[in-house]
């Protein structure tokens, strides 16, 4: 599965496990780590995924031997897996104590589905601190410790919510918000989120459809919460509105003219990343 740097890669991590959350870690979610393993033929070695690494280095390999790789820094190719990939390869050489601090544009070559052992699932921790980067033996100084805070300075405080898959819960300037990214192709989910909204059952207790995300090849939808709703509290209403929305990811009939209508206001409130 060797990619060309020339082709482009609609959803570069198709195929791996939890495809919507490696798709969350990249643009939505700050702050998270998920464990994933090489294949046997690339030393069967336990690596961190993560977010995002100081100085937006693409890959660290620790001093105390952990190897992060990630997300959330800029591409050199057309398709994001062989870029990971590279950065991931190159991490697993260098010494103990290096920085990959940037990867220039790859040779042909493996993907992550070629480096990773895909019956490993990505079980992904959400995070309030950076302080993961550094090894727990490393001695805190004062830069380190300030660098740590400032980072973390940044962090939208994030909820990983259960009972469904990919579905992030986040504040943001004293807004609550739902950001649920999804498995299935994208027409497919606008059909269905307009099939909701034309009779009005897009939102669940006090949640407000407000527009979606586009990455990878996937969408995130989101909703906006009543103020002040914790992560604990949205819980229950979204397994509730699971089932709808799965109804609705499943029809096929022909849209009619006014989930048509829904179906073009949303596309008129999308955002693409990147």
């Amino acid at each position: 599965m060797a990619s060309r740097t020339s082709d482009f890669v609609l959803r570069p991590f198709e195929g791996l496990p939890g495809e919507p959350d490696w798709v969350a870690l990249k643009e939505v979610v700050p702050a998270a780590t998920a464990t994933v393993r090489t294949t046997k033929e690339h030393g069967g070695r336990d690596v961190l995924v993560t977010t995002i690494l100081p100085n937006e280095w693409a890959a660290l390999h620790r001093a105390d031997g952990v190897v992060l790789v990630a997300l959330q820094t800029p591409g050199s190719s057309n398709d994001t897996s062989r870029d990971v990939a590279a950065a991931l390869l190159e991490a697993l050489e260098v010494e103990p104590g290096t920085a990959v601090e940037t990867v220039g544009l790859p040779e042909p070559g493996p993907r992550l589905q070629d480096v990773l052992d895909t019956t490993v699932p990505f079980e992904v921790t959400v995070l309030d601190s950076f302080a993961y980067w550094l090894a727990p033996d490393v001695e805190r100084t004062p830069d380190l410790e300030a660098a740590i805070e400032d980072a973390d300075a940044g962090i939208v405080e994030t909820v990983k919510l259960p009972g469904v898959e990919s579905a992030y819960w986040c504040r943001m300037g004293g807004r609550e918000f739902l950001r649920w990214a999804q498995p299935h192709e994208e027409q497919t989910v606008l059909d269905a989120l307009a099939r909701l909204h034309a009779r009005r059952a897009s939102g669940f207790d006090g949640a407000k459809l407000i527009g979606y995300f586009r990455s990878s090849g996937l969408t995130i939808p989101v909703w906006e919460l009543a103020r002040g709703t914790e992560a604990k509290e949205v819980e229950p209403a979204l397994a509730a509105f699971a089932p709808t929305f799965a109804e609705a990811l499943a029809a096929t009939d022909p849209l009619g003219p006014d989930e048509r209508r829904a179906r073009a206001g949303l596309v008129a409130r999308q955002v693409t990343l990147r």
